[in-house]
């Protein structure tokens, strides 16, 4: 029985990490970009500010001067040093203890919970979580120094580790104790010395630090060293101003902007404001056609600022640059799975702070805030799109050609983003203006009711549509690829059908004067000249006589044809359904009908034929061969 006993026994335990085998780990995989880890030693210097803000602000402490506060990032290239120092809350000896010396113990939430309750309150603009950030700092180190003092009347301390996890406490030398705030010194290793560089430092800072919430300030010491000397050797120059063009300004300025523009409300930023902010995020200075401002409250909590940007041709890039941050802190680069894939030409930056800083690709794909951001994101664009629509008609006109294409995507991709933006859907017409689909079928009821006509080449079908627009019948011009795919969608919504102006010969074009005679002989000659035994060729009267004949296609033959030459399993000049149309009431083709077995008629109704499919523009290159000598032949007979 009491052997039983013990062998159903429960033991309880902790797991326990020992430093040298942890350290290795962190030196190498703590973060997929060793860059990252100037952010992290950054951002936990503006923690340790903000901490101290706060607790100015409830009376735990007084004689504050918050104008004062800042974070100085100093890169001594001969010493081989990198250090960054906060004017901030600053640590006690306990304090340095207990969060420093145990990996992952956040001091930034024991700060929360006991000053903010567990939800973080105000103090949700406190970036750090998870303890882990400073470790960071080993990654490019191989020791690092922390030298700290507490706002409290503890005194000063330092810190000193190697790379081997092992460390020491002492005492600083008074030169180098803070009176309040803390420092941390990175010995850089030797095969990291391209973190020694002020330009990649500089750069990284940029990348990482340009709208964090504290005042940060670069110093290269060989940069300032270089400046002193120079400034030394023009002292001349620069008390008579003359002789060095160089910029002598003393007054050192943050590299960051504490109080980015997304933060704000969006009616006490100005128009100005908005672009030159576009300017300084994308690099791009062409105007953005327009923004988005987005300010969401509870429960996602979430700001930024969304430009639709100036494409100028097809070939430039339409990926956008969505920053991601974190608190003011850069997280990534256009996250596609918080921005719709047909979004993701935007650009501009989201701040996130229910996001966790260091977060991952699966994380995201898989969050039901992030999916949530996502279906707010796509309301606000459709918001703004049929604002603009309703509100600023003549303008949003002028910018349909830059956004038709990102929309047209947008409704085929996702049917919801098409509801909320079909009646703001335009078609831009062959002779400049637009029409919605529900004006173009309105304005179309008397002549060719539930058809849109339409153009893709204005230039090659020019013959189509001056007779089309002869006859009063407007024709949309839709000459990209994608035009071609958004088709269907209208078409199913608005329960018409689309007709290339090749591809049917409208009844508004037909004339019903007369009888009209069929000729058995002319419809072979045509089949022959073809080259297409089986050409469908039918007779007419059409309203321009100066027509001979006019070749169309089939609307649905052409698309597979269209689709099959898009995934390369189809040619120029490759036709489907291809019908030719003689117009009866036209001379030449009297001519043809007088004597169809001459020469001359049989010269005749090979040129119309290949005029016919020059006009399409799938001649193929053998027939533009014949087009040419019999062009040259026929001119043989002008005198």
């Amino acid at each position: 029985m009491n052997e039983n006993e013990n062998q159903n026994e429960i033991k309880h335990g902790g797991i326990t990490v020992e430093t040298e085998h942890i350290f290795p780990i962190i030196k190498k995989w703590l973060y997929s970009e060793k860059e990252i880890f100037l952010r992290e030693i950054v951002s936990n210097a503006c923690d340790a500010v903000t901490k101290l803000k706060r607790l100015s602000s409830l009376g735990e402490v007084s004689g504050i001067d918050e104008d004062a506060f800042r974070v100085d990032v100093t890169l001594d290239e001969d010493e081989g040093t990198l250090t960054v120092t906060d004017n901030g809350i600053g640590m006690s000896e306990d304090e340095l203890t207990r969060y420093i010396c145990q990996i992952a113990l956040s001091g930034a939430l024991d700060f929360i919970n006991k000053y903010e309750g567990s939800d973080g309150g105000e103090a949700s603009g406190i970036i750090g979580h998870f303890g882990l950030g400073f470790y960071s700092s080993f990654m490019v180190s191989d020791e690092v120094e922390i030298v700290t003092k507490s706002y409290t009347d503890a005194k000063a301390v330092k810190w000193t580790c190697g790379d081997d996890g092992e460390y020491e406490i002492s005492d600083p030398e008074p030169d180098e104790t803070p009176e309040c705030g803390t420092s941390v010194i990175m010995h850089i290793s030797e095969d990291e010395s391209e973190f020694l560089s002020a330009y990649k430092i500089r750069s990284i800072l940029e990348k990482y630090c340009s709208f964090m919430p504290t005042p940060i300030y670069f110093t290269s010491v060989k940069e300032r060293r270089e400046a002193e000397e120079h400034k030394k050797e023009h002292e001349h120059d620069h008390d008579h101003d003359d002789g060095c063009e160089c910029d002598h300004d003393d007054e050192p300025k943050p590299i960051n902007d504490v109080h980015p523009l997304w933060q704000k409300n969006p009616s006490e930023c100005t128009e100005e404001e908005y672009k030159e902010f576009y300017r300084r995020i994308s690099g791009d200075y062409r105007e953005p056609l327009f923004w988005i401002h987005i300010a969401a409250d509870y429960p996602l909590n979430f700001k930024g600022i969304l430009y639709f940007p100036r494409i100028t041709n097809e070939y430039e890039s339409l990926e956008g640059q969505v920053k991601l941050y974190y608190n003011q802190v850069f997280v990534a680069d256009n996250i596609k799975e918080v921005i719709p894939e047909y979004l993701l030409m935007l650009r501009g930056v989201l701040d996130c702070p229910e996001l966790p800083l260091n977060v991952s690709r699966s994380y995201l794909q898989n969050n039901t805030y992030v999916a949530k951001i996502s279906q707010h994101i796509v309301k606000k664009v459709a918001d703004k799109l049929t604002g603009m629509f309703s509100g600023e008609r003549e303008n949003y006109e002028k910018l349909w050609d830059d956004i038709k294409t990102f929309v047209e995507y947008g409704c085929i991709r996702d049917r919801k983003f098409y509801d909320r933006l079909k009646d703001a859907i335009l078609l831009p017409l062959t002779d400049g203006g637009h029409k919605t689909p529900d004006e173009y079928l309105e304005a179309a009821k008397e002549k060719h009711e539930g058809k849109i006509y339409y153009a893709n080449d204005k230039t090659a079908q020019a013959q189509y549509v001056a007779a089309y627009n002869a006859e009063g019948i407007e024709v949309a011009l839709l000459d990209t690829v994608i035009d071609t795919q958004f088709i269907p969608t209208v078409e199913n919504d608005k329960k018409c059908k689309f007709f290339r102006v090749d591809a049917d010969v409208a009844d508004a074009l037909k004339s019903d004067d007369g009888k009209i005679e069929s000729s058995a002989d002319v419809e072979a000659l045509f089949r022959r000249v073809s080259g297409n035994d089986k050409l469908t060729v039918t007779f007419s009267r059409l309203k321009d006589k100066s027509l001979p004949a006019v070749v169309t296609e089939g609307e649905e033959s052409r698309r597979m044809q269209d689709m099959m030459k898009l995934y390369g399993m189809g040619g120029v000049g490759d036709a489907g359904d291809v019908a030719l149309t003689v117009n009866v009431d036209s001379e030449l083709i009297k001519n043809i009908t007088a004597d169809p077995s001459a020469e001359a008629s049989e010269k005749i109704a090979r040129h119309i034929w290949h005029l016919c499919m020059l006009t399409r523009g799938s001649i193929k290159p053998e027939e533009l061969r014949e087009f040419l000598a019999e062009s040259y032949d026929i001119l043989g007979y002008v005198k």
